[in-house]
């Protein structure tokens, strides 16, 4: 083991299961899911303690789809639920593959996945004004009935209509203690699937959900932040953070400092619904920490913590 009991929090998106542009059965999501999974396997395999967050986008739009298509004979479920749900299903999805992935290396190391709550604040802004992007892209035609239903709808970055739901800025992992445990024990830990169901506090009632969708890099950089996580590595689909990208001009980043990445995304150098969430969750918790942060493409982690891939956020330069 190059490593003896270090932590990392590992964020996977939910395009990686679903990718854009195919409508996924459970049955493609399975086969992404095993394909997703390489790097993850070679860190367990080098003896990282792991935690690992994933999205939902895709999968919690597909659901609001079917209550609305099933309303007329059963009862819909509200968002909050849902996003609880898809972490039950897409985390028994990667639990599984993991699992059988790690016997197949010969790795004995169990895998548990931790419905999980997230504190955010009931009067948050972005509750009322939303912004997430879900769901698969939504026909012109079809997009003044579901305005007309108060069904937010807008124009993604590559000008395709989708939903968008209201996304509260994650405060704290409700169950960081039992995912602690776990991971402490050895255990690969999936939790804040799709960014964690988020909660609040009533004064009255105690803990109540609230009906958004949690940015799950943000989640991943809290939860690693109070895990005590060295590292946080987020997976995406591109090698690396670049300036100017798609154009001819474009040229990938190997690493960033905090005072780099805020002054390059207060110029809007990195997209605000692509790059930008993932930089900022990266610089957040090498900001609270001093840790390392990581963005890469999936196939590429075990380099990527070992240096030699992927664009590294750090506090400053040595």
């Amino acid at each position: 083991m190059v490593n003896d009991s270090e932590t990392a929090v590992i964020a996977l998106g939910g395009n990686a299961l679903s990718p854009a542009g195919e409508h996924s059965s459970i049955g493609d999501q399975f086969r992404h899911t095993r394909a997703s999974l390489g790097a993850i396997v070679d860190l367990a395999l080098d003896g990282w303690d792991l935690c690992l967050v994933h999205g939902n986008g895709p999968q919690v739009g597909d659901e609001l789809v079917r209550n609305e298509l099933a309303r007329a004979e059963v009862a819909p479920l509200p968002l909050g639920v849902l996003v609880a749900a898809t972490a039950g299903w897409i985390g028994y999805m990667i639990q599984q593959s993991l699992e059988n992935a790690l016997r197949l290396a010969g790795c004995d190391r169990e895998v548990a996945t931790v419905i999980t709550q997230v504190r955010v604040r009931h009067d948050d802004p972005a509750l009322s004004a939303p912004t997430k992007f879900i769901g698969h892209e939504i026909a012109e035609s079809r997009v003044p009935a579901l305005l007309e239903r108060g069904v937010a709808v807008k124009k993604d970055a590559r000008g395709r209509f989708r939903r968008v739901v209201g996304s509260p800025a994650p405060l704290a992992v409700h169950e960081v203690g039992v995912i602690r445990r776990l991971v402490q024990s050895g255990t690969i830990v999936i939790a804040c699937g799709g960014g964690g169901a988020p909660i609040y506090y009533d004064g009255e009632r105690g803990w109540e959900g609230v009906d958004a969708v949690i940015d799950k890099d943000l989640a991943a950089a809290v939860l690693a932040r109070d895990l005590g996580a060295s590292l946080l590595m987020i997976l995406t689909d591109v090698d690396g953070v670049y300036l100017d990208y798609g154009k001819p001009t474009q040229r990938m980043l190997e690493s960033l400092t905090l005072a780099e990445a805020a002054r390059l995304d207060g110029a809007g150098a990195f997209g605000a619904g692509s790059m930008a969430p993932k930089v900022r969750a990266a610089a957040d918790f090498v900001r609270h920490t001093g840790g390392r942060a990581i963005i890469t493409e999936l196939a590429r982690g075990r380099e990527a913590v070992r240096g030699a891939a992927g664009t590294t956020i750090i506090a400053e330069n040595a």
